[in-house]
């Protein structure tokens, strides 16, 4: 008898049908063989899955086994597939009857028999939920990120013997309940409040132009001056995320193994931030079987970079591509895919090796060709992708003094409500497109969407002329304005916007 069970692997947040071809019934000598490129984890299932099979009360056929995965010319990789196999093997053997078809069935077998739970998940289902697929089972620490997923039922398997008493007629497997996407609780509380941030107004206000518009952010200062502890309060007034967004950023956390088995869903804008030894791999994705990177886990939050300058130069070049598309393709011998990639990059870097250069309080040790050598690990092309720039001073004695906090700052929940209403603006003005806020406006968007005064494209065009703007330079510019204005409710960017806009561009 011949069995058919449906599975599925990704390759990027691609999925592609897996069908497992069982054949028990052959005659000759009792052997076992997997074909259909599999890895070495599919290869040692062998011996995962005739273990599991014993441990569960069931025989193991006494003759040759063959499973081809089919389509026989894509890579298998990983554990998924023991489940699937296991459940053929006792189908073509004629242990248990099973009606499979638009069934999809994923898992790792440990060798009592339970199931244990696999990467890429929620994807998978996602994507036989769109082709017609009724239901499926997968392990049931991996049912809480599936049971987002409405029209497929989520059967969540413990163990191989629970799974051969269902389809026995013993004892059903209940379907999952669908989760409400409302009812997932979210923390968009980030480490540090706005408020208790002490000075450093001009960042602050920069801080709130990032979160409105989604532009990249370079912050430049001393030592201690709390450019960390600004880029770590960006999350507080980030947005809260939709229900898209949040799909978007959890099938990135399944496929890469970063989903916990109590999570369903990732309604937190996610904040990265690696250390400066990260390798280019790690950073942008990659691997022999591709996973994302932290760009990628960075996806719809922020990527916060500190020793910016002290980060590779190879690494910070591969940012380049990504930042301009807001995705990442990785291309290797088994195929191409592409990770989404749209972040708010915060950098943050001294001003020197010693980092006192500038500092009125500190004496600067560093030779001028010493930090003529620091500033050229940052490469033109890349600080030209950054829309805003500005210096972070250190913070008086005198201000820190203070036991209370100001009443008059905003905390980072009442600036939120400001970023969401400017985002609000941009969300009707890109109704009719893809775009989700102004920073990923391209040359025809921008002429199209920002409306400049005769005043503030007279100071525009004679600032490009004084400093020497780059065509990119010159839209981000725009863009930034664009974000000040929505922020004030404007429907025209004004002088005013533009010259604002201007000062997070002298430092070039």
């Amino acid at each position: 008898m011949l069995a058919r069970v449906i599975s599925g692997a990704t390759l990027g947040l691609e999925v592609q049908k897996i069908e497992v071809e069982v054949d028990a019934t052959s005659q000759g000598f009792p052997t076992f063989k997997i074909v259909g490129l599999p890895d070495k984890a599919v290869e040692e299932a062998k011996e995962r899955i005739r273990t599991a099979v014993k441990n569960s009360g069931v025989d193991f056929p006494d003759h040759k086994v063959i499973i081809n995965l089919a389509p026989a010319d894509l890579p298998k990789v990983g554990p998924s597939f023991d489940l699937p196999m296991a459940l053929g093997i006792l189908i073509a053997s004629g242990q248990i009857q099973a009606e499979l078809r638009k069934t999809l069935v994923l898992g790792e077998l440990s060798l009592d028999g339970s199931v244990r739970r696999v990467n890429g998940v929620l994807p998978m289902v996602m994507a036989v939920q769109k082709r017609g697929f009724l239901r499926a089972f997968i392990p049931r620490r991996n049912s809480a990120e599936a049971a987002i997923i409405e029209g497929i039922d989520i059967y969540p398997v413990e163990t191989l013997k629970q799974l051969l008493f269902h389809f026995q007629g013993i004892k059903s497997i209940l379907p999952a309940s669908h989760t409400d996407f409302s009812q997932i609780p979210s923390n968009q509380e980030a480490e540090f409040d706005l408020a208790d941030i002490v000075g450093q107004d001009n960042a602050k206000r920069a801080l709130i132009i990032a979160a409105a518009g989604g532009h990249n952010l370079f912050m430049k200062g001393p030592p201690g001056a709390g450019k960390t502890m600004l880029a770590r309060a960006l999350p507080g007034i980030l947005p809260v995320m939709t229900k898209e967004e949040a799909l978007e950023v959890t099938k990135i956390y399944s496929i890469s193994g970063n989903l916990s088995s109590r999570q369903s869903l990732v309604k937190t804008r996610p904040f990265r931030s690696p250390h400066h030894t990260i390798s280019r791999v790690a950073l942008v994705g990659g691997g022999a079987h591709p996973l994302p990177g932290e760009i990628s886990l960075a996806h719809r939050g922020a990527l916060f970079l500190d020793e910016f300058a002290e980060f590779p130069r190879n690494v910070l070049e591969a940012l380049r591509q990504p930042m301009e598309d807001g995705r990442v393709t990785v291309s290797r011998a088994a195929g191409t895919c592409t990770f989404p990639a749209k972040f708010i990059l915060i950098a943050a870097a001294n001003p020197c090796p010693c980092g006192y250069l500038g500092d009125p309080k500190h004496e600067c040790h560093c030779s001028l060709s010493e930090i003529a050598r620091y500033r050229k690990r940052i490469s033109g092309p890349m600080i030209d992708r950054i829309d805003l720039h500005l210096e972070v001073p250190a913070v008086e004695i005198e201000k820190l003094t203070g036991e209370k906090r100001n009443e008059e700052e905003k905390t980072s929940n009442q600036v939120r409500k400001e970023v969401e209403k400017a985002r609000l603006w941009q969300q009707k003005r890109f109704a009719k497109s893809r775009l989700i806020y102004n920073a990923e406006m391209g040359t025809r968007q921008v002429k199209q969407y920002c409306h400049l005064s005769s005043e503030a494209q007279r100071l525009l065009n004679q600032a490009a002329n004084r400093l020497g703007f780059s065509a990119r330079a010159y839209y981000r510019l725009i863009k930034v304005g664009r974000t000040i204005a929505d922020l004030q409710g404007e429907e025209k960017i004004a002088v005013s916007h533009i010259a604002e806009a201007l000062q997070y561009r002298a430092q070039e």
